[in-house]
């Protein structure tokens, strides 16, 4: 089984894996240098660095590198630990890096209006496959959509009925109108997509998550929700908008820990009904 051709078949499947590698060796070993394994986001492998106590570390290590996206070096140093005792003439010291393997990155824009467009351009130049959704063919087709992966021109609600976004999915909600965004975020909210941004006025993200809540949704499916959407950075024309929201795609998709300027209401907000009320209030006064 080519080990490559497994790495290609799980990103087309929207799968995650790790694969680990033996970059430096001193001594003997029960392997050689540039040996591969590829561990499976079930736990299954392809290839071997060897076995025994070294392949079962660095299995549970390529487990620890696909949660946390970010790769990983081990050194093993087969002469001074017993445990990697293989009953082999190897006292060796090796080197393993482990680099995850990531499904790719699939953005969903719904609205095709000014910031869709320049929000496709620039989302895919940072490494986004983008699928660009809107109910009018006359902004949803390919002259103004040329990066997209996919242009969809239907009614929004016979497309997420077909639509399953992976983990690995973004959606980004930037229709024309409040009724629209709000059905789309309704549908967003119950997909496992790792983010969901909306445009708009805090006030009109409170209203839609006002009402949304009162049709029964819990507020904590929320949490994922970055409306109004984007960071910070003073962004006033569709083109810097494109940009602010990009920034905060990438954020999301490099795990960035560090405070960012969110200016998303429900950014670090206790999401409940209380919460939703004072915010109303002080709007008021």
């Amino acid at each position: 089984m080519d080990i490559y051709e497994e790495i290609v078949k799980l990103r087309h499947e929207g799968r995650r894996g790790a694969v680990a590698t033996i970059v430096n060796v001193r001594g003997s070993i029960p392997s050689f240098k540039t040996a591969k394994m590829l561990v499976r986001d079930d736990g299954s492998i392809v290839g071997t660095i060897g076995g025994g106590c070294v392949e079962a570390e660095v299995w549970q290590a390529a487990r620890e590198v696909m949660e946390s996206e970010k790769p990983r070096s081990l050194t093993f140093n087969l002469n001074q630990d017993p445990k990697y005792d293989t009953g082999l003439v190897c006292g060796g010291t090796l080197d393993v890096f482990i680099e995850p393997v990531l499904p790719p990155a699939l953005l969903y824009i719904f609205g095709a209006g000014h910031v869709s467009a320049n929000l496709c351009k620039v989302a895919n130049g940072a490494g986004f496959d983008v699928t660009v959704v809107d109910d009018r063919e006359a902004y949803a087709n390919r002259e103004r959509f040329p990066q997209a992966q996919e242009v969809i021109a239907d009614d929004f609600d016979k497309v997420t009925a077909r639509f399953t976004p992976a983990e690995s999915s973004y959606i980004v909600i930037v229709t024309r109108g409040h009724r629209d965004d709000m059905r789309i975020l309704r549908w967003a909210v119950q997909t496992p997509a790792r983010y969901i941004g909306m445009i708009g006025s805090k006030r009109k993200t409170i209203a839609i998550f006002r009402e949304l809540t009162r049709e029964g949704l819990s507020p904590k499916l929320f949490e994922r929700v970055h409306a109004p959407v984007g960071l910070d950075i003073g962004a006033v024309t569709p083109e810097e908008i494109a940009v602010a929201i990009t920034a905060e795609l990438i954020a999301m998709r490099r795990h960035v820990e560090r405070e960012l300027p969110h200016m998303s209401w429900f950014h670090g907000k206790r999401i409940d009904a209380e919460s939703v009320a004072e915010e109303t209030a002080d709007d008021n006064q």
